[in-house]
């Protein structure tokens, strides 16, 4: 499938797929507390970001990477792109932040495969992959060679460097049930 023709196939389909070298594959649907976690992480950017040139957007918006010459679309849970040419009309193309939250189903192929993609994105700061079954939030930052590190303490303060804001653990799982 062409990349235009997987854009114009999104617009209509009922379901999200993610595009990789010319396939698709079906996104399976979320829990409320997958989508509590990005709302809160969302919400909490949007609200500290709003007016300036750094861009938040959730689970709908594609991401558009190219990886050794293939075309790869990706639904983050939430992205960040602080570039002014970085946004499109159906995607983000610069992304400075991406959060995935992590399914059981997702979680192999989010900490192997869309790692590495993302890892290859110039524009990319900080990649984060958030548990939903347990309070962890992993972050990867371009400044310190992309090692991981790990927050598990409610009051421990997660600093999003490359937008400048930070968060607590308390905070992103707010009205969570773990």
């Amino acid at each position: 499938m062409s990349v235009a023709d997987y854009l114009a196939f999104e617009e209509t389909s009922d379901v999200r797929h993610e595009y990789i070298g010319g396939e698709i594959h079906a996104m399976s649907g979320g829990t409320t507390t997958h989508n509590r976690i990005a709302l809160n992480i969302a919400a909490q950017l949007q609200t500290k970001l709003r007016g300036g040139p750094c861009k938040v957007f959730i689970e709908n918006v594609k991401v558009r990477l190219e990886v050794s010459r293939e075309d790869i679309f990706y639904y983050p849970d939430v992205v960040v792109s602080c570039h002014p040419t970085g946004v499109q009309k159906q995607f983000v193309l610069l992304p400075t932040l991406v959060v995935e939250v992590l399914s059981p189903s997702t979680e192999t192929i989010d900490r192997r495969e869309k790692k590495m993609n993302y890892l290859q994105v110039q524009t990319l700061e900080e990649y984060v992959l958030v548990a939903q079954d347990r309070r962890e939030l992993t972050i990867f930052r371009r400044s310190t060679g992309w090692q991981g590190e790990i927050f598990t303490a409610p009051e421990a303060v997660v600093e999003f460097r490359s937008v400048k804001q930070a968060m607590t653990l308390a905070e992103i799982y707010d009205d969570v049930t773990l």
